[in-house]
């Protein structure tokens, strides 16, 4: 499976506490209408560990009705169980997933040892109908797959590659030289995407995309095309709303943006908050300097 490209981990959009399928679907033609390789549905900012196995499976359903046939759906099937987990990815290959991500177990996180995680992620990628993709990351879950674990994994034939979302060049570049040439390294960090892509990344699973999926899609053609300088001038206009919409303020910022650039963001869920005015204010800012 070729991951080479851009992938959004696109938001799920409430109203009133209650899944809006409609906005869903309509978010979804909108970034099927730009160069995105495909979606990432029911990640870290899709809210996923908030939503219950029904409203799951209907996200799955409603985003593949509305991505191509051509382009990739990516799904989110972390549980906290490797069973659970397994049940998940079932689930999501049944209704028209493409390949599953699948992130860190975290709770117990002084008993996830290589040796656990590496049997988890081997359960998970036997029993799977569709390709595995390890999610790495360690700020969210204080949990981090070894350089040595994601090497062992990587010569599993259904895994396929692995979400890195540190900043961690050499780590990238590590994880990059010691697994196989058709290993899929993604990079789920905007700000470190320039140099991720330099360090051998093929793409990256940005929160960012949501927000200007053609910009994205643009820094990664110039690195492509060898067109450094303009790259880098367009990393560095871009990482400021990068923070804005990750860091700083995280999904209800995410939210936020989508909102001011035309997509239907919809409410946080509970217990998470909409962002203050001031913040809005400074996420528009931030767009307004890019020509949104």
């Amino acid at each position: 499976m070729d991951l080479r490209g851009i992938f959004p981990p696109i938001p799920t959009p409430f109203r009133s506490d209650r899944l809006d399928v409609d906005a869903l679907g309509s978010n979804c033609d909108r970034w099927m209408s730009t160069g995105l390789r495909g979606l990432v549905a029911l990640g870290s900012n899709g809210e996923a560990p908030l939503l219950d196995e029904e409203e799951s499976d209907r996200v799955i359903e409603t985003v593949r009705a509305h991505v191509p046939i051509e382009r990739s759906l990516i799904i989110g099937v972390a549980r906290e169980s490797t069973i659970g987990t397994i049940r998940a990815t079932t689930r999501a290959a049944d209704l028209g997933a493409d390949a599953v991500l699948v992130r860190t177990p975290w709770f117990f996180k002084k008993l996830l040892t290589d040796e656990a995680l590496i049997a988890h992620y081997e359960a998970v990628a036997d029993a799977s109908p569709v390709p595995v993709i390890i999610y790495n990351f360690a700020a969210l879950t204080g949990v981090s797959v070894s350089l040595a674990a994601v090497v062992q994994l990587a010569s599993h034939p259904n895994i396929i590659g692995m979400k890195e979302s540190g900043t961690d060049i050499a780590f990238i570049s590590a994880l990059v030289d010691e697994t196989p040439s058709d290993f899929n390294l993604l990079t789920g960090s905007a700000p470190a995407f320039y140099a991720s892509l330099l360090s051998g990344a093929v793409g990256g699973i940005l929160a960012l995309a949501c927000v200007v999926p053609e910009r994205c899609v643009e820094l990664f053609e110039l690195v492509h095309s060898n067109r450094l300088i303009e790259a880098r001038a367009l990393q560095r206009q871009l990482t400021p709303l990068a923070r804005l919409v990750t860091r700083v303020y995280g999904v209800p910022g995410l939210k936020a943006a989508l909102s001011i650039v035309g997509y239907v963001g919809g409410e946080p869920r509970p217990p998470l908050l909409p962002v203050p005015k001031d913040a809005v204010d400074e996420i528009q800012k931030s767009l307004n300097s890019l020509s949104v």
